[in-house]
This record gives structure tokens, sequence and C-alpha cells, in this order.
């Protein structure tokens, strides 16, 4: 049985797949979403202090590599570059990408987005190393199409991110270890991008950078935002990853 990694983004835990996991369950293979370091919920406010975007990448690859046979990796948001720098370490089948923050060298291409990247960096100025969640921005912009009652909910599910993590995604141009970078040339795994048309966060216009930067294929999802992993519109979003394997990788489930 193939497995498929699912990498949450920030502010956020594995539980952002558990609807999101149901079809590829039913389609064969081993759903793994696991939590970031420091972000299980029996984990301190605390935990992701002084954690780096390496670190993360770090231990998705370790679990991608202790796995029997290589993974299909995903990542959503944050994730995806989680899921991008890890695509460098670990034996993995393919790669797949929601909405990922780009690495390091993509600018954000729209006034929007990098306004939206602002108003969570400028908290994490004066954050000891734990940023709390802006919850209005994600009702705002992260979560904007879903139903409020799941929006209410996920938002109570939010938890706090690494300042030094949020600083390397988002001021990428102020780190001189570029951290975030994905090294020269084309992932070697075959990879798929897909964003939201409507997606203010990471927009289609970055998610067909990021996809030109890795040598992936790109796909705008109309009439979506960012969540794309449980707004409506996420059982499209699961079927495309789905038909993409088994087009182009062609998976045995």
């Amino acid at each position: 049985m193939t497995a498929i990694v699912m990498v949450h983004g920030a502010f956020c835990g594995g539980w952002a797949f558990e609807r999101f996991g149901a079809p590829f369950a039913a389609a064969g293979f081993e759903v793994i979403a696991p939590d970031l370091r420091g972000h299980g919920p029996g984990d301190a406010a605390g935990a992701v202090v002084g954690v780096s975007m390496s670190d993360y990448a770090a231990d998705i690859a370790a679990l991608c590599n202790r796995l029997e046979s290589p993974p299909v990796l995903l990542g959503h948001s944050m994730g995806g570059l989680v899921a991008q720098l890890a695509a460098r370490r670990a034996r993995i089948e393919a790669l797949v990408l929601l909405a990922p923050s780009p690495p390091w060298g993509v600018m954000a291409s729209s006034l929007e987005e990098a306004a939206t990247a602002f108003g969570v960096q400028i908290a994490g100025l004066f954050s000891s190393g734990a940023l709390e969640p802006d919850r209005g921005l994600m009702r705002a912009y992260s979560l904007d199409r879903m139903p409020k009652a799941e929006r209410e909910a996920a938002v109570a599910r939010l938890r706090p991110e690494s300042a030094m993590a949020v600083r390397e995604t988002l001021n990428w141009w102020l780190d001189p270890f570029m951290t975030t970078s994905v090294g020269p040339g084309a992932i070697a795994a075959p990879s798929l991008v897909i964003a939201g048309q409507g997606d203010v966060v990471h927009t289609a216009a970055t998610g067909r950078a990021t996809a030109e930067r890795i040598g992936a294929a790109f796909q705008a999802m109309p009439g979506m935002s960012h969540w794309l992993v449980g707004e409506p519109g996420w059982e499209t979003v699961a079927e495309t990853v789905l038909r993409w394997l088994a087009d182009e990788v062609s998976l045995a489930a």
C-alpha cells in the first residue's frame, strides 16, 4: 500500500486533513497526517519556540524515509513549503502542493498577498518566539469560504506557530542562510501545484511561479480560496490530485 503524507500549514495540525484524507483512504492509500513539531494537541504553547523551517523539513523527510516504500508527499500552505524542502531530502514517489508558500526567491505577486503576509509577520516582530494566530486574518483570508460553524471550529483549534519559521517563510529576503531555498533545478519526483483562483494568501500567480521554480505541473481551481483542504469544493481538489496521480505517476495504491 502506498502512503500519502499530508503536511499541514502554519498554526494548524494534522486535523486539517480530517475530511480531505478520506478520498485517498478510499482509493487505497495509507493516509498519514502528522502534527508538525510542537503542534500536537498536548504540546505546550512554547514548544515551537526556536523551531526552523529546516527542522520541520528534516522531520518530514525522516518520516518519509522510514516508510517501507516512497510515499506521495502532499503539503498545504506553509506545509507546502515544508514539503518542497523535504522533497530534496527524502525518497518520495510524487509531490503535491496545495496553495503552497513559495520558496526562497519567489516573490509575492499581488498587493493583497503582501499585505496578508505583513499582517501575520508584524505580530511576530514582538513575539517571544511563539506567534499567536491572528484569528481575524484566518477568518477573512484563509477560511473565508468556510460555513460559519466549520470556520469557527477550525479557528478554535489553531495553535501558536514558530515566529522563526514564519519569518523564514514570509521574509526570506532577510534570511542570510536562505533557509527556504529549494536549491537549483527541478524536483526529481513528478510534482503538481494547485492554487485557488480566488486565494489572496498565496495567489494563483504565485502558485504558478512556484510550479515553474520546481518544475511542477500547475492547475488553478476556479472559485476557490486558500483552504483547499476543507472549503466548499475540496472534493474536487482531492479528485484532481487522485486523477493526476493515476495519470502521471501510475501508482498502485
